[in-house]
């Protein structure tokens, strides 16, 4: 039916009622006897159907979809009805002539009719909802896993959209006392552990994880029990991205594997993150990188005055400007091709740009690369590090937030040992400079580039096998995004000097972590996709820690975030240890590298000792930086 002629009818049922209020009303009023004047009251009741008319088919109330029907549109109802009760008695009061009647009828008629109209739309969508639209459903049978406010959205969700082919079936939930419930019309059918059974006997070919809060521990259960049933699987995703709190059907997609990470989202205070960057000039070193190009994305919401994106790599750097410039096309920004370790290119950026806020995430961070290029990993994270942080010094920047990463505790790697050395060093500046300089030191981030989730990805695309170092390595892990957030976070909660920490949560096993995402992949381990062993690359830890011997843990005012109370270091040791490393470098010295570091890193352990000369492999020629 078309929608116009839909909605003269609506409006004919409106007259309809409008008449049987009054009917009733008057019927109550006189205890349902009949009167002898009954021919007046007849009169009435057409002047009624009249002027309510006229302000019915003026008012908004056929133009709203009542499939659709909420909070507002019921207020709607209550204005119109009111309304037009007015309208009427003030039109009988002029017209009515000698003809008597009660008050209390039009009292009685406009609560009459205002439950009928609400009944009417009320009972037009429960039943809609309950019986039209769950036999226009013609997908395949799904259960929702999660009988809460997430599943109850989706569920209407489905139903209002014609492009969801879901027929949902039922939900379940880990709450045993909402088994037997109904929400939406739909039962909730049982626990999460009668998942895999409950999905065999209704014949289900789809779950769907709703649930945003969700622990990564308990939608890996949820997962294995979907693929011992042999169903699909979607999800939700968590509440940081449900940011306007409505569930949307497009918001359904397939599992990744920071679902199963499962962390909360991080609570951020916008106002004081917005007290240090809103019109300010930022640097950010490595910005092509994976979190260096993610802290832009944070900074450009704060909307500074101008972000200068630095980075050596000519095509991430492209990327990153392009993409800025469409989703913040007011925002002025600068891409610079440019080496940390270029102290006079660096010097002119400074001088030119004046960074008030500096972010330096460039670095070299694949262990076994930097063991084989320890000159490389000197220079640049030691050396470029120590370039930014005397120029943000000299002039006078105002924060000054580096990243460092869990590996610098207690290193067994070139890579690790380089990062403390630079953590020593920014602390060493810190004790007398204006500037706020700032370390924070975090583990593994998924999806990373060159991190071990796209290895995985690729390998198993390749048909494997997949290839984990030893069964026992565990990592800690954190989401791009929530890594970044928490950086510009600490960058105002620091004081000088501090080193913060990220809460990383729990440890993970990478093989556990390869077995989900095969399993993601909607392949099974060890038969579709083999898993080897192939023993731990140089330098490579069997499990990472947090805190350096001395370093005790405080807590701050973000829940996620802990400051260490760093042992004492001796400012000029710091800075000779640093210029040895720098000057070795220089001069192609990777056994005064690894002594260097071992000096200046006491808690360093190196993977391998040099008798003499180190090995050719080792030596790296390169121009003085």
């Amino acid at each position: 039916m078309h929608a116009v002629s839909r909605r003269y009818l609506v409006f004919l049922l409106d007259l309809c009622l409008i008449a049987v209020s009054y009917m009733l009303a008057f019927a109550l009023r006189y205890d349902f006897k009949v009167l002898p004047e009954m021919e007046h009251h007849l009169r009435i009741l057409l002047i009624l159907l009249a002027s309510k008319g006229v302000v019915f088919y003026f008012s908004r109330l056929y133009r709203s979809m009542w499939k659709y029907a909420s909070l507002p549109d019921m207020l709607e109802i209550v204005k119109t009805v009111s309304l037009a009760s007015v309208f009427s008695l003030f039109t009988i009061m002029m017209l009515r002539e000698n003809i008597d009647f009660s008050r209390s009828i039009f009292v009685l008629d406009w609560g009459i009719l205002l439950a009928l109209m609400v009944a009417s739309r009320l009972l037009w969508r429960v039943y809609r909802e309950t019986y039209v639209l769950p036999r226009m459903k013609s997908g395949p049978r799904t259960l929702i896993v999660g009988a809460g406010e997430a599943g109850y959205q989706l569920l209407q969700e489905i139903r209002k959209s014609h492009k969801a082919n879901y027929n949902v079936v039922g939900f379940v939930d880990d709450d045993c006392n909402k088994v037997g419930m109904r929400m939406g019309g739909i039962r909730v059918l049982g626990d999460t552990r009668q998942l895999s059974q409950l999905a065999r006997d209704l014949g289900v070919e789809k779950v769907i994880i709703a649930i945003p809060s969700a622990r990564g521990r308990d939608v890996r259960t949820i997962i294995r029990r979907c693929i011992m049933a042999n169903v699909q699987f979607k999800i939700l995703p968590g509440l940081s991205d449900l940011i306007s709190g409505k569930v949307e059907v497009s918001h359904i997609k397939n599992v990744e594997i920071d679902d199963l990470l499962g962390r909360e989202p991080a609570r951020l205070d916008d106002k004081a993150i917005s007290g240090y960057l809103a019109g300010k000039r930022v640097l950010v070193t490595g910005a092509g990188g994976s979190i260096g190009s993610e802290i832009c994305r944070q900074v450009a919401r704060y909307a500074p005055h101008k972000i200068v994106l630095l980075d050596s790599a000519e095509t991430p750097l492209f990327h990153i400007e392009r993409e800025l410039s469409a989703a913040c096309p007011d925002l002025m920004l600068v891409p610079v091709l440019a080496d940390v370790r270029d102290r006079e290119r660096l010097e002119c950026l400074f001088e030119e740009f004046m960074p008030e806020v500096v972010f330096h995430a460039a670095a070299y961070k694949h262990v076994p690369m930097m063991e084989y290029n320890p000159i490389e990993a000197v220079s640049n994270n030691i050396g470029g590090s120590k370039n930014l942080a005397d120029l943000a010094n000299l002039y006078g920047t105002h924060n000054f937030v580096m990243i460092s990463t869990d590996k610098a505790v207690n290193p067994t790697n070139v890579m690790g040992a380089s990062k403390r050395s630079a953590e020593c060093y920014i602390q060493s500046i810190s004790r007398h400079s204006s500037t706020k300089f700032t370390t924070v030191r975090f583990g593994n981030v998924l999806g990373s580039n060159g991190s071990v989730i796209p290895m995985f990805k690729e390998q198993i695309k390749n048909g494997g096998p997949v290839t984990v170092t030893d069964p026992a390595v565990e990592r800690y892990f954190m989401t791009i995004p929530e890594a970044s957030q928490l950086v510009l976070q600490a960058g105002c909660l620091g004081q000088g000097g501090d080193i913060f920490l990220l809460d990383m949560g729990e440890p993970m096993l990478i093989l556990e972590l390869a077995e989900e995402l095969i399993r993601l992949s909607g392949l099974v381990p060890y038969e579709d996709i083999d898993i080897t062993f192939s023993g731990l690359r140089p330098g490579e830890k069997m499990y990472e820690e947090l805190l350096v011997a001395g370093e005790n843990v405080l807590a701050t005012s973000h829940e996620k975030i802990k400051v260490l109370a760093a042992a004492e270091l001796d400012a000029r040791f710091c800075e000779t240890g640093v210029e040895n490393l720098l000057s070795a470098a220089r001069n192609n010295d990777i056994v005064g590298i690894i002594e260097g570091l071992q000096y200046l890193v006491p808690e360093y352990t190196p993977a391998y000792h040099f008798n003499g000369q180190a090995p050719a492999s080792f030596r790296r020629m390169r121009p003085d930086f």
